[in-house]
């Protein structure tokens, strides 16, 4: 397993994160036996970085986690939750503000048995609360021990820019991560989050890296979600999401390429995510042990250059306006420098 720093931090993480939304869950999840048998392989592969939320399950997956990991030591362990959405029908139970925030924390710490949290997220952006005050209340939290780092999740790259921006002025902790979306079918963050995470120094912890098992390969050759599968479960999330032409086409690719490489398709899209440096790891969640061993293997793994290129390209994405003026009218009026200096702003 290698290891990589979670954005502009001294915190090593593994490349592969694991992500415990199955646990406790009775639909597409699994018991506290096999949650127990994967975070054992997981961490005997040499993982150390696990993820989890109270929304998981509705707190259940935090309680597993606490039943599993008093079995190892807790320094030896990187752990992430998320506080955002509702906790109860009482209206203050939800959000980004301090009173939620110091609510959910402490509920948390309770629920997965620890005296602090390695990793604590905001798990959505809250319109309605300024981020001075969700920054403020998780930095309390900070300086009284109970979380070491924040990071947020599905914000856009405007907020994540911002909020660091108050955080340098206000002397407050720094979002080190950011939680999002990403893989070799939906690559949006291009456009906007990767490159304001890398200007701020945020690591990016991608969910869904295997698209929900679609870039396995296991739902290839189908044209629509299988009823009693984890996509024929999620139908109304994942059908808009990764049901399309193109997609079907690009997992044809990945399998493809797995074939000719000696690897499984899982190995392949994993390793591409880890051809950008801005990648600090991937979550990847499992409902059996062989899932995992799978996927563990691409901790390692870096695929060759003109292969990644390869499956890039087999999917272009459309970065759109600005994007486009600045690589034809922007960057090339002004790039008459003998080098680059150290503070280049990558473009897309």
């Amino acid at each position: 397993m290698k290891y990589r720093y979670l954005g502009r931090s001294g915190l090593l993480v593994s490349r592969i994160c694991l992500g415990t939304m199955t646990f406790g869950n009775t639909e597409w999840g699994c018991d506290l036996d096999t949650s127990r048998a994967i975070v054992k392989a997981f961490i005997e592969g040499g993982g150390n970085f696990i993820d989890t939320a109270d929304a998981y399950s509705a707190g259940e997956s935090e309680r597993f986690l606490a039943a599993i990991v008093k079995d190892y030591r807790r320094d030896d362990l990187v752990i992430a939750t998320k506080g955002f959405f509702p906790q109860g029908d009482v209206v203050t139970q939800r959000g980004l503000s301090r009173k939620h925030i110091v609510e959910a924390c402490e509920q948390s710490l309770k629920r997965l048995g620890t005296d602090f949290i390695d990793l604590y997220q905001f798990h959505g952006p809250d319109p309605f609360t300024p981020v001075e005050e969700s920054l403020r209340a998780v930095d309390d939290l900070i300086r009284a021990g109970k979380v070491r780092y924040v990071g947020c999740s599905n914000w856009y790259g405007w907020q994540i820019a911002r909020a660091n921006g108050i955080a340098a002025l206000k002397g407050f902790e720094p979002l080190v991560s950011a939680q999002h979306l990403y893989n070799l079918v939906r690559r949006d963050i291009e456009r906007d989050v990767l490159p304001a995470c890398e200007a701020e120094g945020v690591g990016m912890i991608c969910w869904s890296p295997l698209a929900a098992g679609m870039l396995s390969g296991k739902y290839a050759g189908q044209n629509a979600p299988a009823e009693g599968t984890r996509h024929g479960i999620q139908k109304a999330i994942v059908e808009n999401r990764y049901w399309f032409d193109e997609a079907r086409q690009l997992v044809d690719k990945v399998v493809e390429i797995a074939g000719r490489i000696g690897r499984t398709p899982s190995q392949v899209a994993l390793s591409w995510l880890f051809g950008d440096a801005r990648v600090t790891a991937a979550i990847v969640g499992a409902r059996r042990i062989e899932q995992l061993t799978e996927n563990l293997a691409a901790g390692d793994f870096e695929l060759e250059a003109d292969v990644r290129a390869e499956l890039t390209d087999a999917m272009p994405l459309r970065l759109g306006y600005p994007h486009e003026w600045t690589s034809l009218n922007g960057t090339p009026s002004l790039d008459k420098g003998e080098a680059h200096p150290r503070h280049t702003v990558r473009m897309p």
